[in-house]
């Protein structure tokens, strides 16, 4: 078993750290830019990063113009470069810096990479822009005219070319490609065509001076490749002491992955700058393996991803304990910052809304019946209900909605029942299954029957069954559809009767929604003017009832069997959408929900999911009603996001789950 510093080793779960460094140059100075580097290098490491990206040109600082063509200020850079290896020769760090090189008498704008004193390859700027206010044509030669495959410089032999990939064995999945500025301004970068080779980090060294909204447009820039590559784009951009003659300068440094920002530089700052992200490298790679058109890409362009070529760089991840800085989100299907939580819960009940409404009119059915038990899901059901029919210029007494008490219904949710068939305007009706459910005992021969109180899976079960048997054929009688109520979460963990209950209906509206953000969904409604005060005021009741399905006479509470939802959803969310490993979920769970859960209760959660997820609970995801996708998040339709044998077994995950430790913080 690892030790606890390793198992708390961001490393060890598919994370490496980098650093966007934006120094002060000074102008036509490679000695000064030197020490500005290395002080920034050395900061990089002692912050545990592995790669550390400098902007274009700036060992001799972007802004030289006609200066690039005097040779003691290519010397001067040159040997800059050679004084930068000795310095970081024992520093546990990976650098790409910026510098201009003269091969065979024609002038490249060059990143360098260079690791513990070596230097591991040169690449050239394919793109030289030279309009409005660039005139790079004027001093530098297009990085693909180069007849050469390597350099001699800085007293080293390397690679030379735009077709470099650094790979670093020793971090799992870090494989690194550079290019210069402009070469993402084009309609097909560099970077498109290396990340099809296998980079999963692309970075850009760049100068781009700043105008009124080019940031916003770098950003749109550097976010889109990160998405259409699915890969990290680390950009940084010069800064502080490039020369204002007709410009300025930023300091613009942006990390994103997959599309989303990490983090980002403070621009204009007169402070040099380390701007950290922690990438998830395994995300990367799991989303490439599951979105199959991104291999149908690579064998589109095989020609030009195979003519890359590949360096090895030797340089293994911090030792001991490195704790994760990137922020995971506690509920990952639901937003932390309020408007976007908004939006997305409008968004989201308005899928659920025409899902429904879809299935109407196409069916021809008028009418709709729903079973309403006061809690959460058959209250967010009803809601969308209720919705459909204003859409569909339907009455909403059409909605024939039953509350349907058994032996273990609480007098609270039978109430709450009530007030909301009444307060959306439903036909609402009242059955009582106790009789059935009694004359079923009977027939089987449960012990309750005969007056003793054994209240085990039987016992449950008739009172799911008795409902769902009344619902459908109520349906029947009134040519109507039955609405489910089900939820993701339980779907996932099993916690629905197979066939009937929550499991089975003729269209289930909350199929993909996870049990954590139905509650959001709710209080949206309930802040919003979809409905009236007194619909409001009854939500917010439903949202403070503990989660039970109420069939044991007692305080039954769910959570106390599953697990906390809000851990559940986590689990889902992690396994579902990127395949990580249970060891994986641990740790970003430990991460996410620190001071609230210590890792032996998360360790034990996700157990329960496990073997439940895996093992017990496929065969009801098997056979699914039709309900509508909602999330990126997934489903678990089979005709969706998730195909499994129902005759499965959770070993693999369990083994995996050992590796985490027993306790610790």
């Amino acid at each position: 078993m690892p030790s606890m510093s390793d198992f708390f080793s961001l490393y060890r779960h598919g994370f490496a750290r980098v650093a966007l460094a934006t120094p002060s140059v000074s102008i036509g100075d490679p000695r000064a830019n030197l020490d500005a580097h290395v002080e920034l290098m050395q900061r990089a490491a002692r912050g545990k990063a592995v790669l550390a990206v400098f902007p274009e040109l700036g060992l001799s600082a972007y802004s030289c113009e006609d200066l690039f063509h005097q040779q003691a200020l290519l010397e001067a850079a040159a040997e800059a470069l050679r004084d930068l290896l000795a310095r970081t020769r024992k520093l546990p760090l990976a650098a790409l810096v910026g510098l201009p090189v003269a091969v065979d008498g024609l002038l490249y704008n060059c990143a360098a990479l260079v690791c513990e004193g070596r230097l591991a390859g040169v690449v050239p700027k394919t793109y030289l822009p030279n309009y409005r206010e660039f005139y790079e044509g004027r001093q530098f030669t297009p990085g693909d005219t180069c007849l050469r495959n390597e350099v001699q410089l800085a007293g080293q032999t390397a690679p030379f070319g735009a077709d470099l990939l650094f790979r670093f064995p020793n971090l799992s999945n870090f494989v690194v490609h550079a290019e210069i500025c402009e070469d993402l301004w084009v309609p097909v970068p560099p970077s498109s065509y290396a990340a099809l080779a296998g980079a999963t980090v692309l970075a850009n060294l760049s100068a781009s001076n700043v105008v009124i909204g080019k940031h916003g447009y770098r950003t749109q820039l550097a976010a889109n490749q990160s998405a259409r590559c699915l890969a990290a784009y680390l950009y940084s951009a010069a800064g502080q002491g490039e020369s204002t003659t007709d410009l300025a300068w930023d300091g613009d440094a942006m990390a994103f992955e997959n599309g989303t920002l990490l983090a980002e530089s403070k621009r204009f700052s007169n402070e040099p700058q380390l701007t950290f992200a922690d990438l998830d490298l395994g995300r990367l790679v799991a989303d490439r393996m599951r979105q199959n058109t991104f291999g149908a890409s690579l064998r589109r362009h095989r020609a030009e991803a195979a003519s890359f070529r590949t360096v090895t760089v030797a340089l293994r991840a911090p030792g001991g304990r490195v704790s994760l800085e990137r922020k995971i989100q506690k509920l990952p299907y639901v937003p932390d910052d309020p408007a976007t939580r908004d939006a997305r819960c409008e968004e989201v009940y308005r899928i659920q809304v025409n899902g429904l409404a879809t299935r109407m009119r196409a069916s021809g059915v008028k009418k709709l019946v729903i079973g309403v038990s006061g809690g959460l899901d058959s209250t967010q059901a009803l809601l969308v209900c209720a919705r459909v029919m204003d859409e569909l210029e339907l009455p909403r007494r059409d909605i024939l909605a039953f509350t349907m008490p058994g032996f273990a219904t609480s007098t609270r949710t039978r109430n709450q029942a009530w007030q909301l068939m009444r307060s959306v305007g439903a036909s609402a009706e009242e059955i009582d299954i106790k009789p059935s459910c009694l004359q079923m005992l009977k027939d089987i021969g449960h012990p309750f029957a005969k007056g003793r109180k054994v209240y085990d899976i039987a016992f449950e079960n008739v009172q799911a069954g008795e409902r769902t048997s009344h619902l459908f054929r109520l349906a029947n009688l009134h040519g109507a559809l039955v609405v489910g109520t089900g939820d993701l979460s339980e779907l996932a963990l099993g916690w629905a009767t197979y066939g009937v209950g929550d499991h089975m209906s003729h269209y289930n509206v909350n199929g993909s929604v996870p049990k954590t953000l139905i509650q959001h969904l709710i209080g949206w409604v309930a802040g919003s003017k979809e409905f009236d005060e007194a619909t409001s005021k009854v939500l917010q009741r439903v949202l403070a009832t503990e989660i039970s399905p109420e069939l044991i006479p007692g305080n039954q509470k769910t959570e106390s069997t599953v697990g906390p939802y809000e851990l559940q959803d986590f689990n889902l969310y992690y396994t579902l959408r990127f395949g990580y490993t249970p060891s994986k979920i641990a740790f970003l769970a430990a991460h996410a929900w620190k001071g609230e859960y210590g890792l032996a209760e998360i360790r034990k959660w996700l157990g329960v999911f496990l073997k439940r997820f895996f093992q017990t609970s496929q065969f009801k995801r098997s056979a699914l009603p039709n309900s509508p996708k909602v999330g990126s998040g997934g489903s678990l339709s089979p005709r969706g996001d998730w195909r499994a044998p129902s005759d499965g077994n959770a070993e693999v995950w369990l083994a995996d789950l050992k590796r985490v430790p027993a306790g610790g913080k």
